[in-house]
């Protein structure tokens, strides 16, 4: 009994093994069939996966997936990460990009620089493939991308923030600190307008470059200091800031009396890696972050995201991550969607409308956007942060986490120095006005458009005056500037004052004149909205003839004409003498028969009655003939007394245009206005006298130019043509400035309101003293140099 029950308890044991080892590789084949099932949607991850950034991203979309399919057990479709390193560099960023669309990844995320943004979203665009971007700076010219996505702060609602927050402590004036590269220098341009607008004037503004050396930083902030700036708003990466401010502190500038505000990108950009010292330099600083709520998912996530890295690495996750985090489930969640029966939605489509709570908030994307418009407010000390308030969408300021709230306070700041008393900053008074360095073309060629006069002993501009001068003078009025201006003595070569106005940034600010809009200034400068009408036109010279009537008919057809009248004539007159009373008489009255016959069919006037058929129908022709001659004549003539036909033969006539003008060169080496011989000229008076004196035949030019020389010589010259081919003048300002939307804006407002008009009116009308055109003065009519 007790050997069959060590038998049976053998077999037992061996039965329990076999099971042991069969069952986990039955489970295993039916996992592995169930992931053969399964449909792959591959996705595209593009970082520089050397930085901090790129590897908080990546770990944090990894492990976002891991968790959505754990989730999701029974989801047919799983997303499958392609992991590309762009090395920090937008055309490597680029190639990988065209690498992976050569796989067939369905959605591509990346792009956090905005150069790196552009290039992809242009590649996403032509291959109908999803592109995502996390944190790369806001701008106009992604918007026009379809399939581009964007997560990043939300700009504006930040501005009001820090707009709002200088204004809580009465502060009127601010220093621009700023990294001067595309990624940060438009979204900067947001800050002030918002300053502007509020009334916060910007009394400095200072770019920086990660190569800026730490002698520039200190002698850009002492200027700064020597000016008085006591408040300063800081738009930089990490890489710069770190140097920045124990720049700042050596000056004193961290000392008692002194802000700083920090802007959420660079905030963002501040990770645990940076050096300790650099950030104990910035105790006391303020800034801006994305407010993130507090949630046990976000806790657990963030607990094991840190377990998932190896030690060395950083344990704080980023804003970066959490957005990578619901980026990664709203993937996750379209794939699945659009590999439904009876669903028609494209990739995009479906993420467009995926809405779930994730762990930054409210997953939903408005306009292909998913920005964060909640930010709290931090307090630096020592190494660390403390939280003092949170700044809301509506326009609020809490101390409370529930942003619904509406106590507009914050918890006590400790400014630099160790106060708590808030710095006074410095009040901008009345008369209290930033200078401006202004460049004014001094050709004089056109004084209606631009007159500059010099004191001829020092060499000094005395007065400046003109059309240009009064719209500029107008549209700066608002911003409560010195204007100090600068003569430009190299000539009217515009794009050597365009390269001398990038080129010497601590000298001139701006450039005012004649200056036509053109894209290769636009590489160095920043343009305003154009003040002028946009074109090339085409004048000539009335004709005076008295003779006129006889220019539309050539010597040849008048000599063809009268010679068939009187064929005409002696024809019927052969025909009708013999039977026809009216054609006979004496031969006097039958020469005068004849010529009064022909000559009165030209008015069909003529009372002779015909009484043969062959005569009838000679006359009848010919009626048909003096129908289409004088329709043809009246309307030629028509044409001749109201537009000037001008014959453009590029091989015998001369044709005037600007001297030194490039635009007008380009005009008349093109197919349309193509010129052989062509003729420069400087002056209103130059134009008028090759034009009467036929020097040229006509002129092309840019429209200013040609409707003051028809406002001073009225009633001489007219239009006969005009192209839109060139874009206006406009004033030229740093790249990057302020002024450059703040000025186009009061352009506008000068269009809008008919001001811009009255100044033309003033520079064209007849109440400045008329050109002299031979023996006598003509006023003539006011013309307009813009379109409303």
């Amino acid at each position: 009994m007790e050997r069959f029950c060590c038998i049976q308890n053998s077999v037992l044991l061996s039965f329990l093994l076999v099971l042991f080892f069969f069952l986990p590789n039955c489970f295993a084949s039916n996992q592995n069939d169930d992931d053969d099932k399964r449909v792959r949607v591959r996705v595209g991850l593009v970082l520089d996966l050397g930085s901090v950034e790129g590897k908080i991203v990546r770990s944090s979309v990894s492990l976002a997936l891991s968790d959505f399919y754990n989730i999701h057990n029974g989801y047919k479709t799983r997303v499958s990460l392609s992991v590309r390193d762009s090395h920090g560099e937008p055309l490597l960023g680029l190639a990988s990009v065209v690498e992976l669309q050569q796989t067939g990844v369905e959605a591509i995320i990346g792009g956090n620089s905005l150069l790196e943004a552009k290039l992809m979203a242009e590649l996403g665009e032509k291959a109908r493939v999803p592109v995502i971007s996390l944190n790369s700076p806001m701008s106009l010219s992604l918007s026009n991308y379809s399939h581009f996505i964007q997560v990043t702060h939300d700009y504006a609602s930040e501005a009001k923030g820090i707009t709002a927050f200088i204004n809580g402590f009465d502060w009127n004036s601010v220093a621009l600190v700023y990294e001067d590269h595309d990624d940060w220098r438009e979204t900067m341009q947001l800050m002030v307008e918002h300053l502007y607008e509020n009334n916060v004037r910007v009394q400095s503004k200072i770019g920086f470059t990660v190569s800026s050396s730490e002698s520039s930083l200190m002698d850009r902030l002492q200027k700064l200091k020597d000016l008085g700036s006591t408040v300063f708003v800081v738009h930089l990466s990490e890489v710069i800031a770190t140097r920045l401010f124990p720049c700042a502190e050596k000056l004193g500038l961290m000392d008692d009396g002194f802000a700083w505000i920090l802007t959420a990108r660079s905030m963002s950009s501040l990770h645990e890696s940076a050096d300790d010292f650099a950030k104990e330099t910035m105790e006391g600083v303020v800034g801006f972050k994305s407010y993130i709520p507090l949630s046990k998912e976000l806790h657990n996530f963030t607990l094991r995201w840190r377990k998932s890295l190896p030690v060395e690495e950083v344990t704080r996750l980023s804003i970066s991550g959490v957005w990578a985090h619901d980026i990664a489930w709203g993937l996750a969640s379209a794939a699945e969607v659009t590999r439904m029966p009876n669903v028609s939605l494209t990739f995009l489509e479906a993420i467009t409308e995926s809405r779930f709570k994730g762990l930054s908030g409210d997953f939903q994307l408005n306009d292909k956007k998913l920005l964060s418009n909640k930010f709290e407010i931090v307090n630096m000390i020592g190494s660390g942060e403390r939280r003092v308030g949170f700044w809301n969408s509506n326009g609020s300021f809490s101390n409370r986490r529930h942003l619904s709230s509406t106590h507009n306070k914050l918890e006590t700041i400790i400014w630099p120095g160790g106060s708590i008393q808030s710095p006074k900053g410095s009040i901008l008074r009345e008369g209290d006005r930033k200078k401006l360095r202004v460049l004014v073309t001094s050709s004089n060629r056109f004084p209606r458009l631009m007159k500059v006069d010099v004191d001829p002993v020092t060499d000094d501009i005395t007065n400046v005056e003109g059309f240009c001068i009064d719209v500029f003078q107008a549209s700066i009025a608002p911003f409560n500037y010195e204007v100090e201006y600068i003569r430009w003595r190299n000539g009217s070569n515009y794009n050597n004052l365009a390269y001398a106005l990038h080129s010497q940034k601590d000298k001139y600010d701006a450039a005012v004149g004649d200056i036509t809009i053109t894209s290769n200034r636009s590489t160095y400068v920043d343009f305003t909205l154009p003040f002028t009408e946009m074109g090339l036109g085409i004048i000539a010279a009335k004709e005076r003839s008295m003779w006129v009537f006889f220019e539309p008919l050539t010597p040849d057809l008048w000599i063809t004409s009268a010679a068939f009248f009187v064929l005409t004539g002696i024809i019927v007159w052969l025909i009708e003498r013999p039977e026809n009373k009216e054609f006979q008489g004496s031969w006097s009255e039958q020469i005068g028969v004849v010529l009064w016959f022909g000559f009165s069919t030209l008015v069909y006037a003529h009372r002779e009655r015909l009484k043969h058929n062959l005569s009838r129908f000679v006359v009848t022709v010919w009626v048909f003939v003096v129908l289409i001659l004088v329709t043809s004549y009246t309307a030629t003539l028509t044409s001749m007394m109201t537009v000037q036909q001008i014959r453009f033969n590029s091989n015998e006539d001369y044709v005037g245009h600007l001297s030194g003008s490039h635009i007008a060169n380009a005009a008349l080496t093109n197919s349309s206005l193509r010129a052989m011989k062509l003729l420069g000229l400087n002056t209103s008076e130059d134009y008028a006298q090759a034009l009467l004196n036929k020097t040229v035949t006509y002129i092309v030019s840019e429209l200013p130019y040609l409707k003051v020389v028809l406002g001073e010589y009225p009633g001489h010259f007219l239009m006969v043509k005009t192209q839109s081919t060139t874009n206006g003048f406009g004033f030229m300002f740093q790249k990057g400035s302020e002024l450059t939307p703040l000025v186009s804006r009061e352009i506008a407002k000068l269009r809008t309101s008919e001001r811009l008009n009255e100044m033309e009116r003033r520079c064209t009308s007849h109440s400045l003293a008329p050109r002299k055109m031979g023996t006598s003065y003509e006023l003539g009519q006011y013309i307009p140099l813009t379109t409303t």
